[in-house]
């Protein structure tokens, strides 16, 4: 059965083996809805199987080992914790079920994707980051400049896994919404025929045109991606329970501040506007909260967290714990009605509507893909990534910053701030919205 973490787009796969226990394939650290889905069909989780060094979250494998599950990964991929190395070809006896190993090296060097069969009869295929649905991962996260090398391993990966029976199904990791490349909307699962006639990759017309179309469509990915395939190959840190967020009053948050801890403030976009700490960065606490926090923030910076009374601060711990986010410093006590209490300094940004632009400069901080779909007219594109990473064009006074919904835009806005350029707007809304309000067309770029 999948397990959907539909903030970072990938699905962790769980398999009953007939006699109580189960495996478990691409879990991560928050092994919450796992352990759960497990539970609720008197599974134990035996063994655990990881397709390749994963560079969106950190392996829940370490902790199902703690538990007594059997590690299985690929020998090429040098990890530091104990696990049952294999190869291209190698098998795994399941009880009564069998897992072979298949080399499918591009998304990664030691990928491996996972041929589940019964007896002679294959089953399905976890595929990891190899084939997905519609579409193949990216090849750059690696290195850069080995993108092509990769994209090129990629396609012989592709190549054989075709030549499975058309019934097989497919079980890949990664799906909407992973920035590891997945088609929006796309499917969970598929099976090797449906692939056949639908992905587009597969049917670009031989190697040289699937590399083109597959680098084509690389777009911008979190920074955190760059260092967590290496945390994942030494093995984290075993997380025994969720730390507590520590309370912290107005004069800590002051001090730490101060010494380079970071405040995020989780809160609704609306809350935020009212009033916030000056120099916080918004990242409203939803599905895509991980992925935004590792954006914006390095790991071993020191985090403050501002939340409303009704968010909950395991969801925030467990968030950043599954990217590898470690330095959880606390959280202001009794949030913001203490920091005003305190009689401290406090922000505030406009919101506009969607009606409201004309006259305005528009930053549309969507991604590039989104952007060219359809944008206000003579907006602007800055991707929320380059401004995270420090690429800040000097921005108009008065300029109003967009996305799709507004969480984006309040992140950027914040940024902004951040960097020495207060006083934009946010627009509650996006480009559909201003076009339906108005009865007018969107641009679109090629």
């Amino acid at each position: 059965m999948p397990v959907v973490d539909d903030g970072l787009g990938n699905t962790a796969w769980l398999v009953a083996l007939g006699d109580g226990r189960a495996l478990a394939v691409d879990a991560s650290r928050d092994l919450r809805a796992v352990l759960s889905a497990a539970g609720r069909r008197g599974l134990s989780i035996a063994f655990v199987a990881d397709t390749h060094l994963h560079a969106d979250f950190v392996t829940g494998a370490v902790d199902l080992a703690a538990g007594g599950a059997r590690v299985l990964a690929s020998a090429a991929g040098g990890r530091l914790f104990p696990h049952t190395g294999l190869r291209d070809g190698d098998e795994v006896d399941l009880g009564g079920l069998t897992l072979r190993a298949l080399g499918t090296p591009g998304h990664t060097d030691e990928h491996l994707s996972f041929l589940l069969l019964d007896g002679r009869r294959p089953l399905g295929v976890f595929t990891g980051g190899s084939l997905i649905v519609g579409s193949a991962a990216r090849t750059d996260l690696v290195d850069p400049d080995r993108t092509e090398e990769l994209a090129r391993a990629q396609w012989r990966s592709l190549q054989r896994l075709v030549t499975l029976p058309d019934e097989v199904l497919v079980w890949p990791t990664h799906g909407a919404g992973s920035f590891c490349s997945a088609p929006p909307g796309a499917a969970r699962s598929s099976s090797i025929g449906g692939e056949k006639i639908g992905n587009a990759l597969l049917n670009a017309g031989g190697e040289d045109a699937f590399v083109s179309a597959l680098l084509a469509g690389l777009g911008a990915y979190p920074a955190y991606f760059g260092h967590l395939g290496e945390v994942n190959r030494r093995g984290p840190r075993p997380v025994r329970s969720v730390p507590a967020l520590a309370a912290l009053t107005a004069d800590q948050v002051v001090a730490a501040v101060e010494v380079g801890a970071v405040v995020i403030d989780v809160r609704p976009v609306a809350a935020f506007a009212a009033g916030h700490i000056p120099g916080a960065v918004s990242i409203p606490l939803r599905a895509a909260f991980a992925t935004w926090l590792g954006w914006t923030t390095h790991p071993g910076t020191p985090l403050i967290f501002v939340r409303d009374a009704e968010q909950d601060a395991e969801e925030i711990a467990w968030q950043a714990l599954k990217i590898g986010f470690e330095q959880l410093a606390g959280e202001l006590d009794s949030g913001m009605p203490a920091w005003r209490s305190a009689g401290l300094p406090v922000s505030s940004t406009s919101l506009l509507s969607a009606a409201a632009l004309e006259g305005r400069t528009v930053i549309d901080v969507r991604q590039r893909s989104e952007y060219v779909a359809g944008h206000v007219p003579d907006a602007s594109n800055v991707e929320l990534g380059r401004l995270a990473e420090g690429d800040v064009p000097p921005v108009a006074a008065g300029a109003a910053v967009m996305c799709g919904h507004g969480e984006r835009a309040m992140t950027a806005a914040s940024l902004l701030e951040r960097g020495g350029q207060p006083g934009v707007a946010v627009v509650v809304g996006g480009p559909e919205d201003w076009a339906r309000d108005g009865r007018r067309a969107l641009a679109v770029s090629s």
